[in-house]
């Protein structure tokens, strides 16, 4: 019989670059090098884990677009053409982004250049994802996952393990990212000290870090990726290369460390 853990209540499990490959960094490292623009570490902080139509102004910064009088009026919130899937009607191909172009209009030629990439690159679940979750369910915690992307993109991806999660399955993070507080005290009523936050962008790492709050780093491979550079930076203790590294052992100490208040001092 397995020995539940004390502490930790809920693991809270990115979907894109955790339970799925990441389908994100190679593309906005390719929309931006396209287009003249350097890429840095600075760069990635700035846009990773943004709502989206912040996401989007700092990309225009990079590029060095003037948005226009307007630049302030764009959602970001899954309305804009392409935002949910990749594509759509009105989608806005790269080339005509310029001055007077909208957030709106960088999101659809960003979303749009993403579902070419997922022609090639098509959306996996990643190895050792769905045993991870089932090895945290076994310890006795409760399991959701979120990210910037609305539900859809769960549904499809993931739909077939929904009854793996928990709450509401999935929390679109985008009105309020990088979310975790919200996840932990809105929509499971917990301490920050009792859920532990898996995910693979450093700005996640450092507000868990400012909330005293678990964190695993599963940071992206793509060779052009800063985010473990950016973990190592805030101070992240427990970073992987593969989910068979989050095995009973790790989430074991991580309950202790979380219990004794050690996550972030240990």
């Amino acid at each position: 019989m397995v020995t539940r853990i004390r502490q930790i209540r809920l693991a809270a499990l990115n979907i894109d670059g955790v339970l799925l490959n990441d389908t994100f960094s190679p593309v906005i490292h390719g929309f931006l090098t396209r287009r003249g623009a350097t890429y840095t570490a600075d760069v990635e902080r700035r846009i990773f884990s943004q709502p989206r139509h912040i996401a989007a102004r700092e990309i225009a910064v990079v590029l060095g677009l003037d948005l226009g009088p307007d630049a302030g009026s764009g959602s970001g919130s899954g309305s804009s053409p392409g935002a949910g899937s990749g594509s759509g009607p009105g989608a806005v191909p790269g080339s005509v982004l310029g001055p007077g172009s909208s957030p709106d209009d960088v999101l659809a030629a960003y979303f749009e250049e993403r579902a070419a990439f997922l022609v090639a690159h098509p959306v996996q679940i990643l190895p050792g994802a769905i045993e991870m979750v089932h090895r945290a369910r076994a310890l006795g915690m409760k399991t959701v996952c979120y990210g910037g992307l609305e539900k859809e993109h769960f549904d499809r991806f993931l739909g077939e393990f929904a009854d793996l999660f928990d709450g509401p399955g999935y929390i679109c993070t985008n009105a309020f990212r990088p979310g975790i507080h919200e996840i932990a005290t809105e929509f499971f009523g917990l301490r920050h000290d009792q859920v532990l936050v898996v995910d693979d962008v450093a700005r996640v790492a450092e507000t868990a870090k400012s909330l005293d709050m678990p964190f695993i780093g599963h940071p992206s491979s793509f060779e052009h990726s800063f985010q473990r550079q950016l973990m190592r930076e805030v101070g992240t203790r427990h970073i992987v290369d593969s989910l068979d590294a989050i095995d009973d052992a790790l989430l074991r100490s991580l309950d202790e460390e979380a219990a004794s208040g050690t996550v972030w001092r240990g």
